[in-house]
C-alpha cells in the first residue's frame, strides 16, 4: 500500500474556537458550522456546478476550493468542510459507481459473496491526489478557518455496496452481516482500510480535524453495531490517532442509542442528530466512559426548523445551547445536512445568533 508523505507543520491555530471546542476546552464563542454547508443551498454553489458532475467535480482541485470556501465567505462559520462525497475513494479506486440525481449512489455489481470481496480493489493514495491538492490550496486560503476533512464509516460504504444503492431498510446488508460473518468483517476490513487511506491523504495534505459518518448506522441495533461494527470504526479512528493530534468526530443519522459504544470507538466529539436532547445525549455518552472527560457534542438543530421562520429558529438556536452546555464542549451544527431548498440567509443569521447568544452565557 503506498502511503503518503508524513503530516506536515499545521498553521497554528491553537485560538480557533472550533478546535477549542473539539478538544474539550472553553472558546470564546461556541464555534458553529454546517453538514453539507458547502453546497446544494447556495446559489453560488449551483451556479458554478452547472453541468459538472458531482464525481468530477470532487476531483478537480480548484472546483472543490472554491466550493468549500464559499459558505465560509457567506456565512462566517467557524470551520470549512472539504467538499468531497463519501463514495467518492470507492469510484476512484475502480468499482462501479455513479451518483445518480434524486437518487444517490448506484453501484453496477453489488458485493454479495466472498468472492465479490475478494475482487475489490483497494485505494492508492495517488488516485486522491486531486483531493491532496485542494487541501492544500485550502490551506492557503483559508487563514485562521480550520478544515475538516472527512470519509464515510465502512457500514455505510458497505450499505451502498451490498444493497447496490440507498435502501429504506438495509435488508440485503442486514442479511449477509447476519448469514456470512466471516464475508462480512472481510468486506468492512476492506472498507476500513480505503477508508483510513483516504483520510491519511487528508491528512498529510493539512486538515485540521476529521469527521466519520455513518450515516446509516442508525439501522442497526445496539448488539450489532457492537458485534459488526464497532471494531472497524475503532480501527479508524486509531489509526487516525497514530498519523496526527487532530480532533476526531463521529456521526450518524438516527444513532441515539448507540451514542455510547459510538464514543467508545475512539471520537473526541460525537455529533447527534435531533431526535434527542443534547443534554441527554451528553448524559448517554457521559456514562460510557465516565473516566474519559467531556464529552464534547456537535449538533442538533432540525434542519426543518430552518423553514419555520425566525422567531421558532431562534427560540429553537437558544434551547440547543442551553442543552449544550450539560456537556464538556458544544459544536453548534444541524442534527443532518442542510436542506437543499433553505434560505441561506437563514444559515447566516443562526451563525451570527450562535456567536452573539454563546458570549452572553
Amino acid at each position: 500500500m503506498t502511503n503518503p508523505a508524513p503530516v506536515p507543520a499545521r498553521r497554528d491555530l491553537a485560538d480557533a474556537p472550533f478546535l477549542v471546542a473539539a478538544r474539550g476546552g472553553t472558546p470564546r464563542h461556541t464555534p458553529v458550522w454546517f453538514m453539507r454547508q458547502a453546497g446544494r443551498s447556495l446559489p453560488e454553489y449551483r451556479r458554478i456546478r452547472e453541468g459538472v458532475p458531482m464525481l468530477q467535480s470532487c476531483l478537480t482541485p480548484e472546483l472543490v476550493s472554491e466550493i468549500t470556501l464559499q459558505p465560509v465567505r457567506r456565512h462566517g462559520v467557524d470551520a470549512a468542510i472539504l467538499f468531497s462525497d463519501i463514495v467518492l475513494p470507492l469510484y476512484v479506486a475502480g468499482i462501479g459507481l455513479d451518483i445518480v440525481a434524486g437518487t444517490g449512489p448506484v453501484v453496477a455489481e453489488p458485493v454479495r459473496s466472498a468472492a465479490d470481496v475478494t475482487a475489490l480493489p483497494q485505494l492508492e493514495a495517488s488516485q486522491v491526489e486531486p483531493v491532496a491538492e485542494a487541501v492544500r490550496l485550502l490551506v492557503g486560503e483559508l487563514g485562521s478557518t480550520p478544515l475538516i476533512g472527512f470519509a464515510g464509516a465502512p457500514f455505510t460504504l458497505a450499505s451502498y455496496l451490498v444493497e447496490g444503492g440507498p435502501s429504506r431498510n438495509h435488508e440485503k446488508t442486514k442479511a449477509l452481516m447476519h448469514s456470512d460473518p466471516k464475508t462480512w468483517h472481510a468486506l468492512l476490513e476492506k472498507l476500513s482500510e480505503t477508508t483510513l487511506q483516504f483520510l491519511r491523504v487528508q491528512l498529510a495534505a493539512g486538515v485540521d480535524a476529521i469527521q466519520l459518518f455513518d450515516s446509516w448506522a442508525g439501522a442497526l441495533s445496539l448488539r450489532d453495531y457492537r458485534e459488526f461494527v464497532l471494531p472497524h470504526s475503532e480501527r479508524i479512528f486509531a489509526g487516525v490517532a497514530e498519523i496526527a493530534d487532530v480532533p476526531k468526530i463521529h456521526f450518524g443519522v438516527g444513532t441515539g442509542e448507540l451514542l455510547g459504544a459510538m464514543r467508545t470507538a475512539g471520537a473526541d466529539v460525537v455529533g447527534v442528530d435531533w431526535r434527542i436532547p443534547l443534554d441527554d445525549a451528553a448524559a448517554r455518552l457521559r456514562a460510557a466512559a465516565p473516566d474519559a472527560g467531556g464529552p464534547v457534542v456537535q449538533g442538533n438543530l432540525d434542519p426543518a426548523v430552518l423553514f419555520a421562520g425566525w422567531d421558532a429558529v431562534e427560540r429553537e438556536v437558544r434551547r440547543i445551547l442551553a442543552e449544550g452546555q450539560a456537556a464538556g464542549g458544544h459544536i453548534f451544527n444541524l442534527g443532518h445536512g442542510v436542506l437543499p431548498s433553505t434560505d441561506p440567509e437563514v444559515l447566516t443569521r443562526v451563525v451570527e445568533l450562535v456567536h452573539t447568544a454563546s458570549k452572553q452565557q
